[in-house]
């Protein structure tokens, strides 16, 4: 009888259409730390690396694996030879001055955007994460937690879900095990889930509770201000025993955005398309006569402070993409730089 991890990677090799391959050199990277990887295979876990040309060859960041990849090994099983092509990847903006990219987590069917029912619930910056999701290819669940601490969580749940028109939200209590079936459709076979959320919104709790057993550390949030602390410091994906994936993260103080273009017209759709009702079509909605915008904001249609975070992010998504159009045009030099040198050297 197939035991539910060989099922989960013979499908995945079916998937992957690449039958000259054996299933010990397929392997899922489950952690990243250090530029070593803790990587999945069929019968074990195995710590790898990249080799020298792999990490030469990568034009950036984002061609390096990422947990949640599915990798192909050499023969002792101790070298990722090859990344295979990714279906979705949930990326941010690096902190610090550089645009760069870190991917957070790749091949996601679907991402839990975690916020705690208490005063830190924020949703300028759940709309962050939206907006990351959106751009992902993941679909996004907004999971609203610690409803046994909530006397008020189906008001609060619906103030949410009238922000965020259209994305599903659920509570939940990872105590009282409260609203945790309905994460059951998201958590089938060969499905992969990412947690991501602010510390102390119950990432590592959830996590402990889907997999039955407390793999990961907790803290209480601090006094005071309900924020958390952070306990996750890594990225980590498990195997749950029905042979869904579970990704948690740490907790991100910093919500940087990489891209959100397509993002930002999902999110924000109410809104451009009433732009689109405008006299004129460049209208900055910032008192020109004919603003359809404007008009909508002294109905009561739509919310001034809305409008303002739109416009923040778009100026904020703007200015990231000019940043990083001119670091890859830097990179994409410096590797061919490389490369003639190579060249010479032979």
């Amino acid at each position: 009888m197939k035991t539910i991890r060989t099922q989960l990677f013979e499908n995945k090799l079916e998937s992957l259409g690449e039958g000259q391959l054996s299933l010990t050199r397929l392997g899922r990277v489950v952690t990243e730390q250090k530029g070593a990887y803790r990587v999945m295979t069929q019968s074990d876990d195995l710590l790898c690396k990249i080799s020298g040309k792999f990490r030469f060859e990568a034009v950036s960041r984002e061609g390096l694996p990422a947990v949640g990849d599915w990798v192909s090994l050499n023969e002792e099983g101790n070298i990722i030879e090859r990344v295979f092509p990714r279906n979705s990847k949930f990326s941010r903006k690096k902190a610090g001055l550089e645009a760069e990219e870190q991917i957070i987590a790749a091949n996601i069917d679907t991402i839990f955007i975690l916020s705690s029912l208490n005063d830190d619930l924020n949703i300028g910056r759940i709309e962050r994460y939206l907006l990351l999701c959106w751009e992902s290819g993941a679909n996004p669940v907004v999971v609203l937690t610690k409803a046994d601490a909530c006397t008020n969580a189906a008001e609060k749940r619906k103030a949410v879900e009238d922000k965020l028109f259209g994305v599903k939200v659920l509570t939940i209590s990872s105590i009282t095990k409260e609203g945790i079936e309905q994460l059951n459709p998201y958590l089938e076979m060969g499905k992969t889930v990412a947690l991501v959320g602010s510390s102390g919104v119950g990432k590592s709790t959830l996590t402990n509770l889907l997999i039955e057993a407390d793999v990961q550390k907790t803290k209480e949030v601090r006094g005071g201000d309900d924020k958390g602390r952070h306990t996750t410091t890594h990225r980590e994906l498990f195997l749950l025993g029905n042979g869904a994936s579970l990704i948690d993260t740490p907790g991100m103080r910093e919500i940087q955005l990489w891209q959100g273009q397509d993002g930002l017209s999902a999110q924000f759709g109410d809104i451009e398309e009433l732009g689109l009702s405008c006299r004129f079509n460049d209208c900055s909605h910032d008192g020109e006569p004919g603003c359809r915008i404007k008009e909508a904001i002294l109905a009561g249609e739509l919310d001034h402070n809305r409008l303002n975070h739109y416009h923040k992010l778009q100026r904020e998504i703007a200015y990231t993409e000019r940043r990083g159009n001119k670091r890859l045009e830097s990179l994409e030099r410096k590797k061919w730089k490389n490369i003639g040198k190579q060249r010479k050297l032979k």
